[in-house]
């Protein structure tokens, strides 16, 4: 199945100028949802991994699905204000605007090998700021996935030394 058929582009979403990748439509598909969990259980599988970090908020549905199929523990990486335990923060910028997330300061044990998953891979700046989170508690970015990528803003430059990932590329909006 070309799962790139189950996105829904929306124009002016969430402002003006951009094209947003609305996954919704897949995750409907029982198909579809079947098929990309276990495409990104395939690149993930093998390696060690002991704990599966989703990103707010998309990126825990197949993240959550992916930490069960891979047998580790689900750590979710969060917007300020939403985990109610002592947490450290990394703020950075994206497409359109600067934002910040969290993660509880014992979510993540040294020497953990740890996968990030994401939607969607823009500029890159949410997941080079969780994966710096992962690293000041001491785990070990093993891999990093995302369903889709948009690549012709090269965000996967700011995170070319991790093994990056996507099931779907778009090379223009």
């Amino acid at each position: 199945m070309d799962l790139e058929k189950l996105i829904r582009d929306i124009p002016g979403f969430p402002k003006e100028g951009i094209v947003f990748k609305d996954i919704t439509t897949l995750l409907m598909d029982k198909d579809g949802f079947k098929q990309t969990l276990e495409e990104l259980y395939n690149l993930a599988s093998g390696k060690g991994i002991t704990k599966v970090v989703g990103i707010e908020s998309r990126g825990f549905i197949f993240g959550g699905a992916l930490a069960e199929k891979l047998d580790t523990g689900f750590v979710p990486v969060r917007k300020p204000g939403k985990l109610p335990y002592k947490k450290i923060s990394e703020s950075y910028e994206l497409e359109y605007g600067t934002d910040t997330i969290e993660i509880h300061e014992d979510a993540i044990n040294p020497g953990d090998k740890v996968l990030l998953h994401d939607d969607l891979l823009a500029t890159g700046g949410t997941m080079e700021a969780a994966c710096k989170l992962i690293e000041k508690l001491g785990g070990e970015v093993v891999q990093i996935s995302f369903l889709i990528e948009l690549t012709f803003l090269k965000g996967r430059n700011r995170l070319e030394k991790y093994d990056v990932h996507s099931l779907i590329n778009y090379d223009s909006e």
